[in-house]
């Protein structure tokens, strides 16, 4: 059996008295996309931050690629992991280009290497390679995510996390950066962990949703098989949100049109 990219073996976080995680285990498989939903404070960020160190777990172990991930060190566990938010966290003083650029400059790349690997990721996520030279502020909220993907890739990483990356862009924008981040996954055969709020991106985007709840796994499948199986009333009501969506919208845009 292949080694999974991720493994996650009783995981415990606690703040104070609340437990944030309650003993999580999960093996994400390489090349799988997984989507973790849940309501807010359920623990999925806190869980999707443990992969790359960025929280320390109080207890279990957190395993990259077989190797624990504990025993990396921090800066080199962090450049080996593509790392994705809502926020994108671009540096405005730099280009477009310098941004992507940062890690592979870290890693000791050439000139000639960083600029060719610029312009390939820039290819990727479908922006013209003149964005380079532009500042972050120069380009749209759709753009910016689109560089922070780019960012993500530069050296080359085999796991990606991504926690609510496109939460704050518009629907279509949304929709078109969730469908050309999808293709890229499977172009690259990456390892995709997605933290999102937005049922309807889960079941669209991933080959599989974990339903967090209270900082424990309450639901793990393929879309269609959770539904048909769950016996949860909670877990049933988030899988079954966009279908409801999709019928008052159908109503609503019939009424419309009478």
């Amino acid at each position: 059996m292949a080694q999974p990219a991720i493994e996650l073996i009783g995981i415990e976080k606690r703040y104070g008295a609340r437990a944030a995680l309650a003993g999580v285990s999960l093996d994400v498989p390489t090349g799988q996309f997984v989507a973790l939903v849940g309501a807010s404070g359920s623990g999925k960020t806190t869980l999707l931050k443990t992969i790359n160190g960025l929280i320390a777990p109080g207890g279990g172990q957190v395993r990259v690629v077989g190797e624990d991930a504990a025993a990396v060190p921090p800066h080199q566990l962090r450049r080996s992991i593509g790392y994705v938010f809502q926020e994108v966290g671009l540096f405005p003083h730099l280009s477009v280009g310098e941004n992507i650029a940062i890690t592979p400059k870290l890693l000791g790349w050439d000139r000639a290497r960083t600029a060719a690997r610029v312009d390939e990721l820039l290819d990727l996520v479908v922006l013209p390679r003149e964005v380079a030279a532009r500042a972050p502020a120069q380009l749209s909220g759709g753009q910016r995510q689109r560089v922070g993907v780019a960012r993500a890739l530069a050296a080359e990483p085999k796991i990606m996390l991504m926690d609510e990356p496109f939460g704050a862009l518009d629907p279509l924008t949304r929709d078109a950066l969730g469908t050309d981040y999808r293709a890229l996954h499977d172009k690259l055969s990456l390892t995709t962990l997605m933290v999102t709020h937005d049922m309807a991106e889960a079941v669209l985007l991933a080959d599989r949703i974990v339903v967090l709840k209270d900082g424990v796994i309450v639901a793990d499948g393929a879309p269609g098989r959770l539904l048909a199986t769950t016996q949860d009333p909670d877990v049933r009501a988030l899988l079954e949100a966009p279908r409801r969506q999709a019928e008052r919208l159908r109503e609503r845009l019939n009424g419309v049109a009478s």
